[in-house]
């Protein structure tokens, strides 16, 4: 398997592993990255997903992969298959329901980019590259994937690396917004994850999807949430350690 699971406590990690094509993604390991992150979410003790490259220093991600691309140009139904099997692993991972973090060391490129987008967070070490090159091959990237791109760095920007597919360095990825962060550990961002009340997360990242989904203004269930929030165990525990001046301790 070129995609594998590992959790340790808190922290669960996907890591793509397959060092001698890159890391680019052909069909099995697209149908089996949303298995992989349902199982993360369902494991009791984990807060946050960390995806990032099995071999420390190499590519994140190439994107697709392009010989298989290419051995099945001439088949529909493989293709309409592959197509089903990106649009699902890139919309599940954009809503799993723990927080994501996308560990870029090397480059992240096509398919490997929008991985990398459909993770909440993004840090990149000074060596990352990103590029979304499509155009370069005559193809076409997922709409999906697009409207990620959009919403991280606007559609000038977005323009300007799909029309050109070239390749920007961690630097300009960060100017720009396609990253969050640039250094050569996630694991300080990962610990403030982890430190955070998992109720507060968990729901306020269904309300930024809402957002990014078109929606401008409280229901009934944001506001059912809103309240709920006030009776339940992670509000008493963070304002009992504010006023007591100490680090609050959340539970699952």
């Amino acid at each position: 398997m070129s995609l594998r699971l590992a959790i340790e406590g808190p922290v669960a990690t996907l890591l793509i592993d397959r060092a001698d094509k890159r890391n680019a993604f052909d069909m099995a390991m697209w149908e089996a990255l949303p298995t992989l992150v349902a199982e993360a979410v369902a494991a009791p003790a984990a807060r946050v997903l960390v995806v990032r490259a099995s071999q420390a220093g190499g590519a994140f991600c190439a994107g697709a992969d392009i010989r298989e691309l290419l051995a099945n140009k001439d088949d529909p139904a493989w293709r309409a298959a592959n197509q089903a099997a990106i649009n699902r692993a890139q919309s599940e991972l954009a809503r799993a329901a723990i927080p994501t973090l996308a560990f870029v060391e090397g480059d992240c490129v096509g398919g490997g980019c929008g991985i990398a987008m459909a993770c909440d967070l993004r840090v990149a070490t000074p060596a990352a590259r990103f590029g979304i090159t499509p155009a370069k091959l005559g193809l076409v990237y997922p709409l999906h994937d697009v409207k990620l791109l959009v919403d991280l760095v606007g559609p000038g920007q977005a323009k300007r690396m799909l029309y050109t597919g070239a390749l920007i360095d961690a630097a300009e990825a960060l100017r720009i917004g396609l990253v969050e962060q640039v250094d050569d550990s996630p694991e300080a961002l990962v610990a403030d994850l982890v430190a955070a009340s998992p109720h507060s997360v968990r729901h306020l990242k269904s309300f930024v999807r809402r957002v990014l989904d078109g929606q401008a203004a409280d229901d009934a269930e944001t506001l059912a949430t809103f309240a709920a929030a006030f009776e339940g165990p992670d509000f008493l525990e963070g304002t009992s350690a504010f006023v007591e001046r100490r680090k609050p301790e959340f539970g699952q």
